[in-house]
């Protein structure tokens, strides 16, 4: 084999992955980040625990993106979750799995996981070029013929894999210079927008509910007066409308609804599990068990503090009023409350709070075999940069992992 010089661009889970892959089957890799050290966003995902993939199985875990996961399946077949389990397993590092088929480091520390990845680059000999900004990928005749930095510094190569990320968490460097640089190429760039992100409310009153969590409850998603989506989960208040797991979920397909000027709320079942004419009764039982208490005291039995009192106040109904002084209209209007908590949603978080972006190279551009551009001879794309988006629970650093080691894969063996 003729081995050749290859270059990744960009220090995160996708071009680390694609360095360690390529290293021990070229003559001279180099590895080149903007920042000052390799995997900042890394060290923040999962809640600095990092959330490394998922155990599903490989049908159900293409379900979990948005769009074009079945771009995914060549990549999956040569680096999937257990690979991925296996590969840190192997140098060390144990994962366990919780009971939502997420997958973290058992000492739920990112920085273990970074600490793995930079002792395999130093172990494949990979050069590490850091404050290393790239102005342009130099060509001849639609082939890679080597890297312009932005200080000027030029990088003979035949053969770039470019893997900068997208934007989401920009204070880390993720600021979109990859879709800059491949759209100079000729590549196609899907429309920009952050995934996973909070939603804001039109309404003032999350702000009284800010930090608020509720475990297991349910979430409808209306567009104008016809349901679109629900899902089961925990969500947070935030100052401005609403968070958590399963609104940053939701949040895709909110944006797409919100892009069509169509009006969208949500309404969240905090007790999913009974229907509406159950709770009636275990609510009026409530207040007749407890017929001298004050009815906010009464509510506390059943809702967060906070909430209970939110509920009064919006029906205007005198939170120190007996218990059995409640009425049979304001029972009806508690029960619905606590059955549909209605948000209208006005928007979605801006990128600076996106834990992924989505849109990016059009992945019609892209061999899904090789990860190789169908455009551009010695371009491989991995990561955050394609036009692929997941859920959360760890689809996203699996798609950076599986598409960078398969990009690294066939770069070496070009």
């Amino acid at each position: 084999m003729n081995k050749k010089k290859i270059v990744v661009i960009g220090g995160g889970p996708a071009g680390m992955m694609a360095a360690i892959t390529a290293g021990g089957n070229c003559r001279d890799l180099v590895l080149l980040e903007k920042n000052r050290s390799l995997g900042r966003k890394l060290l923040l995902t999962g809640n600095t625990r990092c959330n490394l993939t998922n155990s599903r199985g490989l049908n159900s875990f293409l379900r979990q993106y948005s769009k074009n996961g079945a771009f995914l399946r060549d990549a999956f077949k040569h680096f999937f979750n257990r690979d991925l389990i296996r590969f840190f397993e192997k140098r060390g590092l144990k994962c366990e799995i919780d009971r939502e088929h997420r997958v973290f480091p058992k000492n739920n520390k990112a920085e273990n996981v970074l600490e793995v990845l930079k002792n395999e680059l130093l172990k494949n000999k990979v050069s590490l070029l850091y404050n290393s900004s790239v102005q342009n990928i130099l060509l001849q005749k639609k082939q890679v013929v080597g890297i312009k930095l932005k200080n000027g510094k030029v990088i003979s190569t035949d053969i770039v894999i470019l893997a900068p990320g997208g934007m989401s968490y920009p204070a880390t460097g993720s600021t979109g210079d990859g879709f800059r640089v491949a759209r100079k190429l000729g590549h196609t760039i899907s429309p920009i927008k952050p995934g996973l992100v909070p939603l804001i409310a039109k309404e003032k009153y999350p702000l009284v509910l800010k930090g608020l969590s509720l475990r297991g409850v349910k979430v409808n998603i209306f567009c104008g007066n016809h349901k679109k989506v629900s899902k089961e989960g925990d969500i947070m208040f935030t100052s401005r409308g609403i968070s958590g797991p399963v609104i940053l979920s939701l949040s895709g397909a909110v944006s797409e609804f919100l892009d069509k000027n169509n009006p969208v709320k949500i309404t969240i079942d905090q007790f999913p599990d009974i229907t509406k004419e159950k709770f009636i009764f275990s609510l009026t039982k409530l207040l007749s068990d407890n017929a001298s208490k004050t009815v906010k005291n009464t509510l506390r039995k059943l809702l967060p503090h906070r909430l209970s009192d939110l509920f009064l106040e919006m029906h205007h109904i005198d939170k120190n009023k007996r218990s059995n002084r409640i009425t049979k209209q304001e029972r009806l209007l508690l029960a619905a409350v606590c059955k549909t908590f209605t948000l209208n949603i006005s928007s979605c978080a801006k990128m600076a709070e996106a834990m992924i972006t989505r849109g990016g190279i059009s992945v019609k551009e892209i061999d899904p075999r090789t990860m190789a551009s169908r455009l551009v001879k010695g371009l491989y794309f991995a990561g955050e940069i394609i036009d692929i988006d997941g859920d959360s629970g760890g689809y996203n650093l699996q798609e950076a992992f599986s598409t960078g080691y398969l990009a690294g894969l066939s770069a070496s063996q070009k």
